[in-house]
């Protein structure tokens, strides 16, 4: 065994405690930045909350101010829109308790009842087995009871409104709903269709209905438009589990259209900060002390160093989250000002870092799980005015068509034409969403003949493509769009 010394150069990037520190406030949304404060000022006594007097003796500096913006214009505080969630009102478990306290059954059957509802999901389905839910009362509650009491809890529970609760899925959901409605004959009919021929209704395989069951096709399309009456979630439209469940979204910008033209703020509740006077005070007197320094000072100028840190970063995140939104906003101005998917522009992160002067990981951070409140009402995810370019037609036909020295008259109106047949991927799945809407529900269009219709309209694009923007869309394929 030998040892050597060896000499040699490496190339590397640390980052520093304050880089994390912002790079950890960037990817937070409104509602974690707000929580993040007010953990920070609960823990850290050096900063302080500043009242709205103005002789507070704090510096301007050691302030963190709100940020509004109007689009082309400088930073403001007037204006600002508050986003609100809508109210949930009561939880869906609230509801049915409610009506189990009320019901004429016995005590055992009413308990065994509502361990039923807490076992609910949130659109209000028993996605557990009774057997296993016996077994649970007797492990974790230590009540016992029989197969025969849980089957009447789950009667009594299944009795309850919205209709539809305590189903297992959602042929049963569907199926408690229509058992509660008057008898009639069109009623009876989309009982003997979800009871025997589930699949092929689900599947739209009506041929297979009218062999099995002899039913008329006039006799399925009333059944099916029937059963499309029901509600396949009954507890879905209540607040508590679902809103828990599904998330209430709340939007970290608020874009609004004003008379001067648009107007943009950040949605979060932070108060305005500064450092503490005291400690500001007892560091500058430490400062001015020589020698070793005291016992305990340490704490102090910690504290204060956190504090100040902790403004500059929250000041430094602020304005890199204005930044970016204001950038975007300018790149889709017309699509904020009109609202029209055409008007959205092809736009990557590459674009927003050339115009802000960002690094493209700072600005994927600032719109990463954002949301943006726009100025016609509806929340939008950030990433979602960022798209991938489709070509059209005539930009391939000006690619094909051969260029010679006669033509450099024409280059520029030319490279404006082919910048102009660039398209959005969003304006694509638009004009999908728009065939769907106006085709023959009985002869629903496919992915290929979707494909078609695009191609008359000048985008270029194949079937898979086609069937990856349909899916993002959220259309089911044509097998099950088909009207019975």
């Amino acid at each position: 065994m030998a040892q050597e010394l060896t000499l040699g150069t490496r190339l590397g990037m640390h980052m520093t405690q304050q880089q994390l520190r912002f790079v950890e406030l960037l990817e937070l949304t409104a509602p974690e930045l707000d929580d993040e404060v007010e953990r920070e000022i609960e823990s850290n006594p050096a900063l302080e909350v500043v009242d709205d007097a103005p002789d507070n003796g704090v510096r301007e500096s050691d302030r963190m101010p709100q940020y509004v913006r109007r689009c082309a214009g400088s930073v403001s505080d007037e204006g600002a829109r508050e986003f609100a969630p809508a109210d949930m009102g009561e939880s869906l478990y609230d509801i049915l308790l409610e009506q189990v306290a009320q019901s004429p059954a016995d005590a055992t059957v009413t308990g065994v009842a509502r361990y039923l509802i807490g076992n609910l999901d949130s659109n209000g389905y028993l996605r557990r087995p009774l057997d296993m839910v016996i077994e649970d009362l007797a492990a974790h509650s230590g009540v016992e009871v029989s197969r025969d009491v849980a089957e009447e809890a789950l009667r009594l529970l299944r009795s309850l409104d919205p209709a539809g609760v305590g189903a297992e899925n959602l042929r049963d959901c569907l199926l408690l709903q229509l058992r509660r409605m008057p008898a009639s004959k069109v009623r009876d009919d989309s009982i003997r269709i979800l009871e025997n021929q589930f699949e092929a209704f689900s599947m739209r395989h009506s041929h297979r209905i009218i062999s099995a069951l002899h039913m008329s096709r006039e006799e399925i399309a009333e059944a099916n438009e029937l059963i499309l009456t029901l509600n396949p979630k009954p507890g879905a439209a209540y607040g508590g589990a679902a809103e828990t469940a599904a998330g209430v979204i709340v939007p970290d910008y608020n874009v609004g259209r004003e008379d001067d033209g648009l107007h943009i703020s950040l949605n979060n509740h932070i108060p305005e900060l500064a450092v503490g006077e005291s400690f500001a005070e007892a560091v500058r007197g430490m400062e001015g002390r020589r020698g070793r320094p005291r016992k305990g000072t340490e704490f102090v100028r910690d504290r204060y160093k956190s504090a100040s840190e902790f403004i500059q970063l929250l000041r430094q995140r602020q304005l890199t989250m204005m930044s970016v939104m204001t950038a975007i906003v300018n790149h889709q101005r017309e699509y904020f000002e009109t609202g029209d998917v055409y008007a959205l522009r092809p736009m990557i992160l590459r674009d927003i870092e050339r115009v802000t002067g960002l690094d493209k990981s700072v600005v994927s951070r600032a719109t990463n799980n954002k949301y943006v409140s726009t100025p016609w009402g509806s929340v939008m995810p950030v990433r979602a005015f960022f798209s991938d370019t489709v070509t059209s037609m005539h930009r391939q036909d000006a690619e094909e068509s051969p260029v010679t020295d006669s033509d450099e008259v024409t280059d520029v109106k030319e490279a404006e034409r082919v910048q102009a047949d660039v398209l959005t991927n969003r304006q694509i799945e638009a004009a999908i969403r728009e065939l769907v809407e106006h085709e023959d529900k009985k002869h629903p269009l496919s992915d290929e003949k979707l494909r078609g219709e695009l191609l008359k309209r000048g985008y270029d694009v194949s079937r898979r493509t086609v069937a990856k923007y349909r899916d993002r869309t959220g259309i089911l394929v044509a097998r099950l769009r088909r009207q019975l």
